[in-house]
């Protein structure tokens, strides 16, 4: 017998590294595959398939160094391939990358022991979306809305199943209901499986269709549910209803329908989480004189706020617990009020003689934050030495 080591053509110091990346380039080249029908090719794999199992497992390797061919000849020797890569030894790892490269799946996939197989199961049915738009009133409240969703649902002549009513599925003949069927068998040296052609793996097929669903066990039809909005829903936020999507095929389990929420967009509030937020126009007269204004809130009623004398726009007033509702909690969020000094128009000339009157009458003190302005640019343009005329 030749020497495993020349056999793959490494010195008998190469590491485990070595030893794999000989084995694979060897491999690709004389695969049985790649050669189909060259029986000098067949013949020279199973000698590399030999040699490598050998010497990738450490005590085989050393057993093989210190005796050669010996070590595995003779009683209870188990022969030069027992521990080769399909004898359950070290060496199928190294296999299973070659097998990986040539056909872009795992072993494990496609070899069925002793002819078994993966059967897939019945297909689960997809899931659905609807886009669902609300008003910041409903959102405060919560709400239900009745929506109508295209989909799939199960044919009722065949229950699902895809047959004809008064026969059922029947075991797929090219795959024995397994699901998968050998394409190959090189002189019983390995074997590959492949999804079953036939059933598509499912291991049955239907001989008489049902005439109402052509065989798939699903019909369109308009779905019509009644939908809970919870209050404090938040735009963006879905809601997922359990097996209300579309349903699986010859008999699977349905999937999910899943509401997307959007909310649209306030005459007055804008929100932020459970902070509602607004701006409040004051007239004039009431922002220097102080008073009361009245503004709604969202839930339907009506705040009173207290506007001090002299108070200017942008100032902020906050109404606790008057926001929105907190998704999944009792407790509701702040108003948040910014009012904005209106200034009259329209004036007739009796009042625009008035305002004038009330100008001429007024001093600094009347509007500090004015003569405080031009006070600090008056400072500004000092500095520069071209002060301006007020």
């Amino acid at each position: 017998m030749r020497c495993y080591y020349d056999i793959l053509s490494v010195p008998r110091d190469a590491d485990a590294g070595a030893l794999k990346s000989a084995f694979r380039k060897l491999a690709k080249e004389y695969h049985p595959d790649i050669r189909p029908g060259d029986a000098d090719a067949e013949s020279k794999f199973k000698e590399i398939n030999e040699a490598y199992g050998i010497l990738s497992d450490p005590e085989k390797r050393a057993a093989y160094d210190r005796f050669g061919h010996a070590a595995f000849s003779g009683p209870g020797g188990g022969g030069p391939g027992a521990g080769g890569p399909f004898g359950g030894g070290a060496g199928f790892g190294g296999f299973q990358d070659i097998f990986k490269e040539f056909f872009g799946e795992d072993l494990d996939d496609l070899f069925g022991a002793g002819g078994g197989g993966r059967r897939r199961g019945p297909e689960r049915g997809a899931d659905l979306r609807y886009d669902v738009e609300v008003t910041l009133e409903q959102a405060f409240t919560g709400a239900e809305r009745e929506i109508v969703v295209p989909s799939a649902a199960k044919c009722e002549p065949c229950n699902g199943s895809g047959a004809a009513p008064g026969t059922s599925p029947e075991t797929c003949a090219t795959c024995q209901g397994r699901g998968q069927v050998v394409m190959g068998d090189r002189g019983g040296f390995f074997r590959v499986a492949r999804t079953c052609p036939a059933c598509q793996g499912r291991g049955a097929t239907i001989k008489s269709p049902c005439k109402s669903c052509s065989g798939r066990g699903a019909v369109k039809k308009d779905k019509r549910l009644a939908v809970k909005i919870p209050a404090g829903i938040e735009d963006g936020q879905r809601i997922r209803l359990a097996g209300e999507g579309d349903a699986g095929p010859r008999g699977g389990a349905p999937g999910d329908l899943y509401i997307f929420l959007s909310i649209k967009p306030h005459a007055f509030f804008e929100r932020d989480g459970a902070e509602l937020f607004c701006k409040a126009h004051v007239p004039m007269v009431t922002a220097a004189l102080g008073g009361e204004i009245r503004i709604p809130t969202i839930d339907g009623k009506d705040a009173k706020i207290t506007v001090p004398e002299g108070a200017q726009s942008g100032r902020r007033f906050v109404l606790r617990g008057q926001g929105m509702t907190a998704l999944n909690a009792r407790a509701r969020g702040d108003l948040h009020v910014e009012i904005a000094v209106e200034t009259p128009v329209n004036l007739s000339a009796k009042q625009r003689k008035l305002l004038q009157e009330f100008a001429e009458s007024c001093g600094e003190d009347a509007h500090p934050q004015s003569h405080g302005f031009f006070d600090s640019v008056k400072r500004f343009f000092d500095a520069k030495g071209d002060a301006p005329s007020r």
